[in-house]
């Protein structure tokens, strides 16, 4: 307290003593122990009514103990029960978590990952993917400016996210403990394959098969793959101590149109401990069409062979550069990309009046817009001979087809032509442009359809870089090559837009994400934010049928369905006000990732512990984990003094005195006769 604070409080006593002494004592006629009486309790309530209006504050010191935190991170994933190791990480887990030597030195903290991380004291090993980078991730924002140790009870097979060795914190020690059997078994496995999702009919594709050998003696296998029944190729292949891996490329004929699944299998004549790693299902969707698309251009620019890449990451697609004097017949062509049109281009646009193909027409500074206005009516062009630099802004509320914001603020400027860009008619905008952050209302990209007939309009060039900025944010061409993808898609199909749009895979991976997304357009085609949309799926062997409701989300509706079995389903969404309906089928390959391994990950875990100064256990070496984690030195509990501040008015017991004070007094006085 302070010194003026203590002056009133003794000012208060003063108060509320002369008080009550004037009031029983002075002007009394007797002084009885009632009035006595009668005079403490007065006392009490002045003095407690003037302590409240004072409103001392009360400081109170007391020592906390701060101890290190020890996480103790266990791997729920199935691969543990698949090497036999469940009871023995329960038994590891329990025998950490309980010593009471730990328990002094530590403040022990419970963890679970599989394909997440949350806290967790049991566990049910039923995780269906590994992911050690989430526990990295987590622990950095849980104990944030704290140097601990970290104990991982785990095999070290990760099946999904970032390479876990680099991502720990190097200034915090990581001791993992490698469980299961480190005892080199005989073993063939299918390590990885590749393949299209997509061959068109009667062609061949190719299957690329990564195959793994662990063992200490020469074999041979057969490397087989089949549909149904039947088998469609076999390729022999020898492994040797030397030689622990092999790679395959078969080209299978694509003779059968739709969804086909079919299966890899490596065998020989020896046994092994694990042969759910022998087998692999994958599936090729055969289509009997191809989208062929003209990109037609007057100049060599680097946009052309960006838009050629990222439109044929689709095997869907085929790109043809062409002239505008080259072109004899629009017959073989689906779509027609015209790259900064002039004048050279007047057959081509007098030839697709008749022909009716959907174009899109790119802009920049060779273009000759009074050419352009000559020849569409979406736009009206009156540029300068000025160049000028536009950004991209996201139109969020553009509902033509599902479009993710891949980060078209943060690319670079495309370049067109200065002046006044004006739409006629109904013209769908998904970017629209800005002069260093100032908009200017006018479109960047946007689509247009009339009688059937589609049309995309992107002014500006240099697109190329836009294709580079999307790999560096995302080390991948993926996130551009899929919005190129869903622009050609559009312009594809002539379709009447559909108030139901769903977007599905015809197959997927068990483990693999499962989510369908839907759009619902009300009667103006305008994305409807009240639709209330169901999901019925059946498994078609089983006929059990599981229903769920889609979320809103961004300018759609999800649903994520992981954890259905693999087989095959049908499925039907529907929206429950207009009673509108869309019905289609997908099928889950049987594939359990988990269970492709026969050993721990030793080196990986041992790399990870040495990264972090560490030290890497087997599930056998608790006791040395312990005795480690004990006498390491660095980690000191921390005696911290608390001070806390507490205003008297929040003593609630002060206020309850007075009450009892004024109440005794009253009925001491009126029981008395002295009121």
């Amino acid at each position: 307290m302070t010194t003026n604070t203590i002056l009133l409080l003794v000012l208060s006593l003063v108060i509320a003593g002369g008080l009550s002494f004037f009031q029983y004592y002075y002007k009394a006629k007797s002084k009885s122990k009632l009035t006595l009486f009668l005079a403490f309790l007065r006392f009490l309530s002045i003095f407690g009514i003037l302590v409240l209006l004072i409103n001392p504050i009360i400081t109170k010191n007391s020592l906390e103990i701060i101890k290190t935190p020890l996480p103790i991170v266990v791997d729920n994933s199935s691969s543990i029960t698949a090497l036999n190791s469940k009871e023995k990480v329960i038994e590891l887990y329990k025998k950490l978590t309980s010593n009471k030597d730990l328990q002094d030195k530590y403040e022990i903290q419970s963890y679970q990952f599989d394909a997440d991380f949350k806290q967790s004291e049991e566990f049910d090993f039923k995780g269906a993917q590994t992911n050690l980078d989430e526990i990295a991730k987590n622990l950095k924002s849980i104990n944030k400016n704290v140097v601990f140790p970290t104990v991982i009870i785990t095999d070290g097979n990760q099946t999904t996210g970032n390479d876990y060795v680099y991502r720990f914190d190097p200034n915090n020690k990581v001791y993992p403990v490698i469980v299961g059997d480190t005892t080199t078994f005989l073993d063939l496995k299918i390590n990885q394959l590749n393949v299209n999702k997509y061959a068109f009919y009667k062609n061949k594709f190719p299957v690329e098969v990564f195959l793994q050998y662990s063992g200490t003696k020469n074999i041979n296998s057969d490397l087989s793959i089949s549909q149904g029944g039947t088998v469609l190729a076999k390729e022999s292949v020898s492994f040797s101590p030397s030689k622990k891996t092999a790679t395959l490329n078969i080209l299978l004929p694509a003779d059968k149109v739709g969804v086909q699944v079919f299966k890899a299998t490596i065998s020989s004549g020896e046994k092994e401990k694990n042969t759910y790693n022998n087998t692999k299902n994958f599936a090729v969707e055969i289509i009997d069409q191809k989208t062929t698309v003209a990109i037609v251009s007057a100049i060599n620019h680097p946009d052309i062979a960006a838009l050629k890449r990222a439109i044929e990451s689709n095997a869907q697609r085929k790109v043809v550069i062409v002239k505008p004097n080259e072109i004899k017949s629009l017959q073989d062509y689906n779509i027609l990309i015209l790259y900064q049109p002039t004048g050279v281009f007047k057959p081509v646009f007098d030839t697709n009046k008749a022909a009716g193909i959907n174009t899109f027409i790119i802009t920049g500074n060779n273009t000759d817009f009074n050419f352009l206005n000559q020849q569409q009516t979406a736009f009206s062009f009156r540029m300068s001979n000025q160049k000028e630099d536009y950004l991209a802004e996201f139109n969020t509320q553009f509902n033509l087809f599902a479009v993710e914001n891949i980060g078209f603020e943060n690319f670079p400027p495309l370049q067109n032509s200065f002046g006044t860009v004006t739409t006629n008619g109904n013209v769908s905008v998904l970017l629209s442009s800005k002069i260093r952050n100032v908009a200017t209302n006018a479109p960047l990209l946007a689509f247009t359809e009339n009688q059937g007939k589609r049309n995309a309009y992107l002014l500006g060039e240099n697109t190329w870089k836009w294709r580079m900025q999307s790999h560096i944010d995302n080390q991948s061409f993926a996130k551009y090559d899929v919005f190129i993808d869903k622009i050609i898609q559009y312009l594809a199909s002539n379709n009447t837009k559909k108030s139901l749009v769903v977007n599905h895979e015809s197959f997927y991976n068990s483990g693999d994400a499962l989510e369908i997304n839907a759009q619902y357009f009300n009667k103006n085609y305008e994305f409807d934010e009240k639709a209330n949309l169901t999901i019925s799926v059946t498994n078609t062997e089983t006929k059990q049928t599981k229903n769920y409701d889609l979320l809103k989300g961004n300018n759609s509706y999800s649903v994520n369905l992981d954890g259905l079995a693999a087989g095959k389903y049908t499925f039907s969404v529907k929206e429950l006000n207009s009673k509108t309906t869309y019905s289609s089928r997908f099928e889950i390959l049987d594939f359990d990732i988990e269970k492709q391994f026969v050993n721990p990950d030793v080196q990986k875990l041992q790399q990870l512990a040495l990264q972090t100064n560490g030290k890497a256990f087997f599930q056998d070496q608790s006791d040395a984990l312990i005795k480690t984690l004990l006498e390491n030195p660095e980690y000191k509990a921390i005696q911290k003094n608390v001070s806390t501040k507490t205003p008297l008015i929040d003593w609630v017991w002060l206020l309850i005195l007075i009450s009892i004070a004024l109440t005794t007094e009253w009925f001491v006085r009126k029981y008395n006769g002295l009121l």
